[in-house]
Parts: C-alpha cells; structure tokens; sequence
C-alpha cells in the first residue's frame, strides 16, 4: 500500500513537470517568436516626437511620421481663435526619416522587446527645420501677441508703496496678459513634439513676486524704519525737520533688495533747501537788541549748499538708519563760514545809530556811531571783519568830486566796496540824527576813545550785520 501511494505522488510530480516545461517552452518560443519579429520592426511602445511607432518598419515609422509630423498642421491660437494654421513641411520639416529612425532600430536590442513593451521609450528627432521661416514664425507671434497685451489688464507683482503713513506691501494681481518669452518658447517645443495645438492663452504672464515674499516683508520693514526716522537741520537757529512723508518718497529698491533713494528727489529737497535759506540771494532773520526780529539783507558774509556733496551726505545719513540732525555741506568765500550766527557777532543798528559787540551772548562792547549821509548810506548786509590795521589813510571822492584823504588810527574793512569800522576824531558827537548831516562816506565813525577798546577785542573773521 505504502509503494502505491509513492508511485501515485512521483507520477504527479512527473506530469507538474512535464506541464511546466511544456509551458515555459510555448513561453521561450513566443518570446523568441516576437524577438525575431522586432528585428526587423521598432521594439513596441517606441515613441519619436511624441509619435508612437511601435512594432512598425522603419518605412511604415518614416510614413507616419510624415502623416502626423510632417504633414500635419500645427494650429497657433490668440484669443481662443485660430491665428494662423502651418504644416511643419511648411517650415522645411524635411521627410525623409528613415536613416534617424534606422538608426533607432540599430541601438535596440530585439530580444528587450519586452521590457521595452513594459517601459517604452522615447526618441527625439534632430531639428530640421529651414530656421529663418521658423524665427520669423515665432517673430510674428510675439509681435502678435505685444499688440494684443496693449488692451489686456497686465499682470503686476507684488510691491511696497507709501499709504497712509507707512510703506505696506501691495499685493500682486494676476492678469491676463501673455508671456510672449514662454507663448515663443511653447510654439517651437510643440512644432518638434508633434502635438498640434498651441494656444497662447495658456501662457498668461505669472507674477514673479508675491505678497508672502520673505525678503519683501523684510525691505518693507526696513523701509518703514527708516521713513520715521528723527531727521533735521538745523540753518541759522532754526530747526528744519525732514517729514516721514518727505523721508518715505524719497526710499526705493533695486532687483538686489537693497534699499536705496532716489536720487533725484534728494536733490530736489536739497535744493529746494538752498533756495528757501542760503543767504547769497536771502536776507537772514536777526534778533536784534533794541528792535527785536529785524531781516537783514545778503551780504558778503554768505553762504550757499554744495548740492552734490550734500546729496551724497544725506543719503548716506539716512541709510546709516539713525536719528539725525546736521548742517548742510556750504561753500562760500568766507573762511569758516557758518550757517548759523551763533552768539558772537557785531550788530550795527542804523535807525538807532548805535553798534554793539556780543561774545559767546554776553555783551562787549556798545557805542553810538554816525553812518553814512543821505547820499552815500552805509550799505545794509551780513558782512564780517576781512581784515584789522593800524594808522591807514581812507582816501576817496567827496560829493563834488574833490578828493578826500582821512587819516586813521584803527581800521576794519567789512565789505567789498570798502565801508568799514574806524576812529573819526573829525567827528564832535554821535548818534542821533547826526548821520543825517555829517554823516561819513558809508563807513562806521566810532568815538576815537571807544574805537581803541574795541579793536584788540574784536577777531578777523567776526559777522557783522548792518541793518
């Protein structure tokens, strides 16, 4: 009994066999079978442009290549409706394929047929196209394409604008204008791929920039910090302070996203500066000892804005990103000239006919004096001391055109036309309306004894204003 049920299970082993072999047989056979068949054929799943031409010839692949590529059109799209309609053969697609597709052939191996059939794979022939029909092609399209933007709402990126006090990120707005780069770019890949169509409504522009850009978060905070900065000059005793308004519209970036301003309305604020203060062309506020606020005309002791080289200070003042206030870079033939007055001054009074001389605010020196007559008036004006000497004869024209020579102990030019401070021993008294009938020549007479006090006191150099 035992032998039997041996015997049963060998036979059954046999006949597993035997089956198994019988089928891998039919199997090797069918697979040698196909794998001489694609010898002679291009292995299944082979595509060329896109074009499948599994299990064909190379003729029948060269034949539908040409059906489909070659002589098929390629339909151009604007505004959802036919723009131009072209077959590739047009453009000088050539039609003979077969040596590229008889060299595909060569590269496969037949009996991968089925790993092929499982993975495909794809080939991509040379371009053969005539280039000058197919730049003029893509040429046309753009120029197309730019015309019809002009009435399509354009896409904008994302940006930083002053509103309502502070710089705020706009957000970006997608519109529906084209990419002409990329429309161009998607014409050139489809006439190669052998698709068939391409719309151009596919290509809207994108923004590049958004409102949840990192770095254009960090620029706008930037930019609201320096836009409230505490900024000012300060010309003449007065304080000028530059508005976050102002600040703000003069901030912008560049593609690196450094922050910069713009130097044109930096220059325009500094010049605008210039104009409303220098005192070349102004007359400068003074508060004066028995008249109170008085203006008092230009004169040589005047100044105006080096414009360029303020510029470039300021703006390098903003970036540094703190609290400022300056004086603006001047030029000026005064030596050491400044745009405020300060506390140390010569005030001469000619209504009141009286000079004073003030160091650091505390008075030195006060005297009457007798100016210029009637017709030859001391000339009002912000001068200074040019220059101090001793024993000079003051020489010059009476009003008959006789000459004059005038001897002096101490004298001190303050203008251009000579008019200065000296001694007048001529003189029997000062102040009051003297000027008006022995009034000087245009100079300052000075009581001798008073005019020796204030010469070694009084420095080359010192404003004088006459008013």
């Amino acid at each position: 009994m035992k032998r039997r049920g041996e015997d049963f299970f060998q036979d059954k082993t046999k006949r597993i066999i035997i089956i198994c072999l019988v089928v891998l047989l039919i199997v090797v056979s069918f697979y040698s079978f196909k794998s001489v068949h694609y010898a002679e054929r291009l292995l299944p799943k082979t595509k060329v442009n896109n074009i499948n031409v599994g299990g064909l010839t190379v003729d029948e692949a060269n034949e539908k290549i040409n059906t489909e590529l070659t002589e098929a059109s390629v339909a151009i799209k604007l505004d959802n409706k036919l723009w131009k309609k072209i077959k590739r053969s047009e453009l000088g697609w050539q039609k003979d394929h077969v040596d590229a597709l008889s060299r595909i052939k060569q590269q496969q191996t037949p009996f991968a047929w089925g790993i092929n059939n499982l993975l495909g794979c794809r080939h991509q022939l040379a371009s053969t196209y005539d280039q000058d029909y197919v730049n003029q092609l893509v040429e046309n399209l753009g120029t197309e394409i730019l015309q019809k933007n002009m009435t399509r709402t354009p896409t904008t990126n994302a940006k930083i604008e002053w509103r309502d006090g502070d710089f705020e990120i706009v957000p970006e707005q997608q519109g529906d204008t084209i990419d002409v780069a990329a429309a161009q770019k998607a014409l050139i890949k489809n006439l190669e791929n052998g698709k068939q169509t391409v719309n151009a409504e596919d290509y809207y522009a994108q923004p590049i920039l958004t409102k949840e850009d990192s770095q254009l978060k960090k620029l706008k905070d930037k930019m609201n910090q320096l836009a409230k900065l505490e900024a000012s000059y300060t010309i003449n005793g007065k304080k000028i302070t530059i508005s976050p308004e102002e600040l703000g519209s003069w901030l912008t970036t560049n593609e690196k996203a450094d922050v910069l301003l713009d130097q044109e309305k930096v220059t325009a604020y500094v010049t605008n500066l210039n104009t409303e203060h220098n005192t070349v062309e102004n007359s400068t506020s003074f508060n004066s000892t028995r008249r109170g606020e008085v203006s008092v005309p230009a004169g040589i002791y005047s100044w105006s804005i080096n414009i360029p080289s303020e510029v470039e200070a300021l703006s390098a003042q903003v970036l540094k990103g703190k609290n400022f206030s300056r004086t603006p870079i001047v030029e000026s033939e005064v030596p050491n000239v400044q745009t405020t007055l300060g506390n140390t001054y010569v005030e001469v009074d000619l209504q009141n006919q009286y000079m004073w001389y003030y160091k650091e605010g505390t008075l030195q020196f006060e005297t009457d004096i007798v100016s210029g007559k009637p017709s030859t008036p001391t000339p009002p004006g912000v001068n200074y001391v040019t220059s101090k000497s001793t024993d000079q004869i003051l020489r010059g024209l009476n009003d008959d055109g006789s000459k004059y020579a005038s001897p002096v102990r101490y004298w001190m030019p303050i203008d251009k036309t000579g008019v200065g401070i000296h001694d007048s021993d001529w003189q029997y008294a000062y102040g009051g309306d003297l000027w008006l009938y022995r009034g000087s020549h245009g100079c300052i007479n000075t009581p001798p004894a008073k005019m020796a006090e204030l010469y070694p006191i009084l420095d080359v150099g010192t404003p004088v204003l006459v008013f």
